[in-house]
């Protein structure tokens, strides 16, 4: 399962950006991972050759029932020729370096960091972005999710301090295009859990929301999600679905509505703000987006359901305290937070 989704797409031209990452909770360290392994092909005259690189960033959890945060927010990144990217397709194994990815794990240290990553694959692919928009090539940026719901087990070294992670909830993304959006907010959780506290395996969100330039104004926000829960598939990236579905999103919190058929999810993401890393990302064309990222946040999904001659009806409701996953990123920098990664 998998496959494709994560087969690489970039052919070798020019005004390309490709992006692999795994997100991860460790529940019993309260540590949140970010691993990316990443190429950019240059647009334009100046020759700059293509590159790829490898990114890990980690932040421990806002407090604990001791007092505050273990340890600081920490963000790595290595950069390498291009000839240092490999990738097969059957099956599918991509390798940076040193450093490895497949269906069934990754691997890979530079600096002070390390990793060893497993996990079994699960579900099929989930996409963001609908089959008549892909086709068309509406969208700048495709973003797929090869392994939405995984348990990842193995080791994260992070300078003298090591996690040793034993089924972690976290999932595993690929995109690629030519820009990034104008700016977005993003977040994914599978660690979620009943207002009773009972765990809910199975069960997992993920959404983008985004605004993006059309001849010179800012358009958005189009907003997909999909996820799995109550043990059905929720799909809401249909062209209306994704115009239609309401968000508000800022720095460190993300409001959204979204549709699928006779079912309404509604979400609250919140993210410390003291967890967030700075991260910069290069668009092909040599423009800069700053990014701010919490693999700690917090969210709560609230389910509902249209059923006849009642409305709606609440059939659910979920929450994370600590395991969610959340990005928003904007074009210009926020000067009064940390850039760990530029």
């Amino acid at each position: 399962m998998g496959a494709d989704a994560n087969a690489l797409r970039w052919t070798g031209e020019p005004g390309h950006y490709e992006v692999y990452y795994l997100s991860v909770t460790d529940p019993s360290s309260g540590w949140g991972v970010w691993i990316r392994y990443t190429m950019l092909a240059p647009t334009g005259p100046r020759g700059q050759p293509a590159t790829a690189s490898l990114w890990l960033m980690a932040m421990p959890p806002s407090q604990t029932q001791r007092g505050p945060a273990p340890g600081e927010p920490l963000g790595r990144k290595v950069d390498y020729p291009i000839g240092e990217l490999r990738a097969e397709s059957a099956p599918f194994a991509l390798s940076i370096g040193e450093a490895t990815l497949s269906n069934r794990g990754m691997r890979g240290a530079f600096a002070d960091v390390a990793w060893e990553l497993s996990w079994e694959p699960r579900l099929a692919a989930y996409h963001h972005v609908h089959p008549v928009l892909s086709r068309l090539g509406v969208a700048q940026t495709t973003l797929t999710l090869p392994h939405a719901d995984l348990e990842v087990s193995g080791t994260v070294r992070l300078g003298e301090r090591q996690l040793e992670l034993d089924g972690a909830r976290g999932g595993q993304a690929h995109l690629w295009g030519s820009k990034h959006a104008r700016r977005w907010a993003w977040a994914h959780c599978n660690a979620l859990c009943g207002l009773d506290g009972g765990p809910r395996p199975g069960s997992f969100v993920d959404g983008v929301s985004v605004f993006v330039s059309r001849l010179g104004r800012e358009v958005g926000p189009s907003t997909p999600l999909v996820a799995r829960l109550l043990d059905e598939d929720f799909t809401s990236v249909s062209p209306l679905r994704v115009s239609t579905n309401a968000s508000q999103f800022g720095l460190t919190s993300w409001h959204f509505e979204a549709r699928d058929g006779a079912r309404r999810l509604v979400g609250q993401v919140d993210a410390p703000r003291p967890s967030l890393v700075g991260v910069t990302y290069h668009d092909p064309d040599g423009e800069l987006a700053y990014c701010y990222n919490s693999e700690v946040a917090s969210m709560r999904l609230w389910v509902w359901d249209r059923t006849r001659g009642a409305g709606w009806k609440l059939r659910d409701t979920l929450q994370s305290a600590g395991g969610a996953h959340f990005e928003y990123a904007q074009r210009t920098v926020i000067p009064e937070l940390t850039v760990h990664v530029t």
